[in-house]
């Protein structure tokens, strides 16, 4: 089975292919799209996803696995990263992929066996476990790799995800959920409409 895996941004979007062949994954190609942030965000957003449906029509992945959604402190941020993941989303599911997310501490302890592991030290394991000389590409690279390998190493991956799950349940229980009523406000002062 081939897996893309994506490390979404809206200047700077990670993708590595995996084929899991026989043995361990093989690094098919990754890197990244970049994307100019001069340019207005359609343009940015079509400029990534031409790119990076050249990239699945070589290599017709059956997987995709991008990084989960993670809070953000800007609320304009989010969307703009919630359209670039959707448009990833669309172009790979209209080639009948299937799709997983793993949130960033996840997949970090799935590489590294810590869920709070430095970028750095994240690629550098990915690199050790691929087998693979580490490039001079931005982290975003090495980022779309460890989701890919995540993906296709099932074992520690389920071990990462009940770490996560347990942390989750203690951090949801101090933690309130935001009302109808804020998702409304935050809509609003982002220029949106209610309807």
């Amino acid at each position: 089975m081939i897996i893309l895996g994506i490390d979404p941004g809206s200047i700077t979007t990670g993708y590595a292919f995996l084929d899991t062949g026989e043995n361990c994954p093989k690094v098919l190609e990754y890197g990244v799209f970049h994307a100019s942030e001069s340019k207005p965000l359609e343009d940015r957003l079509l400029h990534i996803i031409t790119e990076l449906e050249k990239l699945l029509d070589k290599y017709r992945p059956e997987a995709l696995s991008m990084e989960g959604v993670f809070f953000y402190k800007n609320p304009k941020s989010a969307l703009v990263l919630g359209h670039i993941r959707g448009a990833v989303l669309v172009a790979c599911r209209r080639r009948g992929m299937t799709y997983n997310e793993y949130p960033p501490t996840v997949v970090k302890q799935a590489v590294t066996g810590t869920g709070n592991a430095p970028k750095e030290l994240v690629a550098n394991m990915i690199f050790a476990r691929l087998g693979i000389e580490r490039g001079d590409l931005p982290l975003d690279a090495s980022d779309a790799l460890a989701i890919a390998w995540t993906h296709a190493n099932p074992a520690p991956m389920a071990a990462a995800l009940a770490g996560s799950t347990k942390k989750k349940s203690s951090v949801a229980s101090r933690k309130k959920k935001a009302t109808t009523k804020q998702w409304m406000d935050l809509i609003e002062k982002m220029g949106g409409t209610i309807q």
